[in-house]
């Protein structure tokens, strides 16, 4: 596979006024409850199609232990089976076959690794790890899940950018639950 052939997609879901998580990381604030007569619906049929299509994950050590603390809560593993790469210098528990560890040069183990042997590849969170793969020039396209809530502050969706970044909006989508999804082409 070249380098071409690979799609790295940045995507996460986040309060309106672009928060990831509260600033002691939590999430709470993603059960919101709104209805939106005019959005589509999220049928799991269409979920499960669509999560097929990602061929692995990548996330920071903060996201990777969000994602562990859902799983003691009962709701599972959101990743599947799927590769799932952790950037981390911090020693975490491996709990799945699917969970590989990684600290080094993200731009190298993006291009060597990674795509070279997956088409796509979702980076999940965090902020630090979205800023740093947009200013290393590493993703195609970012995708955002807006839902409507305001939580005032918290870990933004992007840190530290030190440079503008040219977006291209190609898709747009309501859903029902009140939350807007954007799709955007990184120029």
């Amino acid at each position: 596979m070249t380098l071409t052939e690979s799609r790295v997609t940045i995507h996460m879901v986040a309060s309106l006024d672009g928060f990831i998580a509260r600033e002691d990381g939590s999430v709470d604030w993603l059960e919101t409850a709104d209805e939106f007569a005019g959005g589509e619906s999220l049928d799991p049929e269409f979920v499960e199609a669509f999560l097929k299509t990602i061929d692995c994950y990548v996330m920071g050590s903060r996201t990777y232990e969000t994602a562990l603390g859902f799983e003691d809560k009962g709701f599972g593993w959101a990743y599947g089976d799927k590769p799932t790469f952790v950037l981390t210098s911090r020693d975490l528990p491996r709990r799945r076959e699917s969970v590989e560890f990684y600290s080094g040069d993200l731009a190298q183990f993006v291009n060597e690794r990674l795509r070279r042997t997956f088409p796509n590849i979702w980076f999940v969170g965090g902020g630090a790890v979205s800023g740093d793969c947009l200013r290393l020039g590493l993703a195609d396209e970012v995708r955002y899940s807006i839902l409507p809530v305001l939580i005032g502050n918290g870990i933004p969706f992007f840190e530290k950018l030190d440079k503008d970044i040219a977006l291209h909006l190609s898709e747009v989508k309501a859903y029902k639950s009140g939350m807007v999804a954007l799709c955007y082409e990184v120029r």
